[in-house]
C-alpha cells in the first residue's frame, strides 16, 4: 500500500500540471469574432425563460401636458391592448394628468416593465401612438434628449432648433433615412425611436446641433459611413482618412487697438541726455544777445506767422470769386440735305383724291359688277 504522503505529492503534482496547461488557440480571427453575422436576431424572451414569473409588483408613472388629454383618450384602448399582450395593466387618470404602468402575476419579462415606462414617456411627449408602440419590440429602443437648458438664450434656442428640423423638415427627414430612426422635436425634448446605433447617432447630431455645428455637417459624414460599411474590407480599418475635416471660420478675432506701440530694440546703453534749454540757446548764439534784441527777434517771429495766416485766409476768400471753367461748347451737326420732293407724282395723286368720292367704287369696278348683275339675271331666267 502507498503511504498517505506519496498520495499528497501525486494530488499536488497534478494540480500544478493543470494549472501551468494554457488553452489550445482556435484557428479563428479576431476580427470573425467582434463581427455579428448577418441576419442573426436575438431569440424573443419566452414565458419557457421565467415560467415562475416576478416576485414583486413593479409600476412607474408619468404626467402629461394638458394638450395632449384629447389625443390620449382616443388612442388609451389600444395602449391598454398592446400591454395586456406582454401582462403589464395600464391606467389613465385625467383628473391628476397621469399615465401609470403596473406589473401583474402573470407578467414573466422582468424587462417590459422599462419598455411600458419608456412606452408612456414617449405619449407624453406627443410621439404618436403607432410610432411610440414600436418599443415594445426587442430590438428597438428610444431616446428623449433634453436641449432645454442647452442654450441660455430663448432666441438663439428656437433658431437652432428650426436649424435641426430644416426648411419643411427636410433636415429631420434626412437624418431619420440615415440613422433609421424616428425623430420627434417637441418643445424643450428630441424623442427618437429606433435601434441602438441609430440613436447614438442622433443624439450626437442634436447636441452638436445645440452647441452651433450646422447638422449638414454631421449628415454628410453619415452618408459616407454608411457606403463605407458596405465594403466588407474597410469594416475592420480606420474611417478616419475618408471623413471630411471641417475647420471653424467665424472664429472671433481679438480687437487689435488702433495704435500699435512697436517695441524697440534692446541695448544695454541708456538714451542720450536730452538738451537743455541753455544748450540750446549756446547752440543757435541767442544766449548771448540782449533783453532787447531777443523781444525783437520774438515779435518779428510772430509778425511772420501772423503774416502766414492772413495770406492763408486771403487765399480761401479769392476762391469763391474764381470762376468756375466753362464746358467747350458743341456745335450743332449740320442738317443734313433734304431729299427732292416729286411734285409731278403728289399733283397726280391729289387729282385721283379728289374725283374718288370717299366709299365710291372707281369706273372698273363698276363695270364688273354690272357684268356680275347681268349674269344672275340670265341665270334666274
Amino acid at each position: 500500500m502507498a503511504s498517505p504522503s506519496l498520495e499528497r505529492r501525486e494530488k499536488g503534482a497534478g494540480k500544478s500540471e493543470f494549472r501551468n496547461q494554457k488553452p489550445k488557440p482556435e484557428n479563428q480571427d479576431e476580427s470573425e469574432l467582434l463581427t455579428v453575422p448577418d441576419g442573426w436576431k436575438e431569440p424573443a424572451f419566452s414565458k419557457e425563460d421565467n415560467p415562475r414569473g416576478l416576485l414583486e409588483e413593479s409600476s412607474f408613472s408619468t404626467l402629461f401636458p394638458k394638450y395632449r388629454e384629447a389625443y390620449l383618450k382616443e388612442c388609451w384602448p389600444l395602449v391598454q391592448k398592446a400591454l395586456n399582450e406582454h401582462h403589464v395593466n395600464a391606467t389613465l387618470d385625467l383628473i391628476e394628468g397621469s399615465m401609470t404602468v403596473r406589473t401583474t402575476k402573470k407578467t414573466f419579462d422582468p424587462y417590459i416593465i422599462i419598455r411600458a415606462r419608456d412606452l408612456i414617456k414617449l405619449l407624453a411627449r406627443s410621439v404618436s401612438f403607432e410610432q411610440a408602440v414600436r418599443i415594445l419590440q426587442d430590438d428597438v429602443a428610444c431616446d428623449i434628449i433634453k436641449i432645454g437648458s442647452l442654450v441660455r438664450n430663448k432666441e438663439r434656442f428656437v433658431k437652432r432648433r428650426q436649424r435641426l428640423i430644416g426648411p419643411k423638415g427636410s433636415t429631420l427627414k434626412a437624418l431619420e433615412l440615415l440613422t433609421n430612426c424616428y425623430i420627434m422635436v417637441q418643445g424643450n425634448t428630441v424623442s427618437a425611436i429606433g435601434p441602438f446605433s441609430g440613436l447614438k447617432e442622433v443624439r450626437k447630431v442634436v447636441l452638436d446641433t445645440m452647441k452651433n455645428i450646422h447638422p449638414i455637417y454631421n449628415i454628410k459624414s453619415l452618408m459616407i459611413k454608411r457606403e463605407l460599411a458596405k465594403d466588407s474590407e474597410l469594416r475592420s480599418q480606420s474611417w478616419e482618412r475618408f471623413l471630411p475635416q471641417f475647420k471653424h471660420k467665424n472664429v472671433n478675432k481679438r480687437k487689435e487697438p488702433k495704435k500699435k506701440t512697436v517695441k524697440k530694440e534692446y541695448t544695454p546703453f541708456p538714451p542720450p541726455q536730452p538738451e537743455s534749454q541753455i544748450d540750446k540757446e549756446l547752440a543757435s548764439g541767442e544766449y548771448f544777445l540782449k533783453a532787447n534784441q531777443k523781444k525783437r527777434q520774438k515779435m518779428e517771429a510772430i509778425k511772420a506767422k501772423q503774416a502766414e495766416a492772413i495770406s492763408k485766409k486771403q487765399e480761401e476768400r479769392n476762391k469763391a470769386f474764381i470762376p468756375p471753367k466753362e464746358k467747350p461748347i458743341v456745335k450743332p451737326k449740320e442738317a443734313a440735305t433734304e431729299t427732292k420732293i416729286d411734285v409731278a407724282s403728289i399733283k397726280e395723286k391729289v387729282k385721283k383724291a379728289k374725283n374718288k368720292k370717299l366709299g365710291a367704287l372707281t369706273a372698273e369696278e363698276i363695270a364688273l359688277k354690272m357684268e356680275a348683275d347681268e349674269k344672275k339675271k340670265k341665270k334666274k331666267k
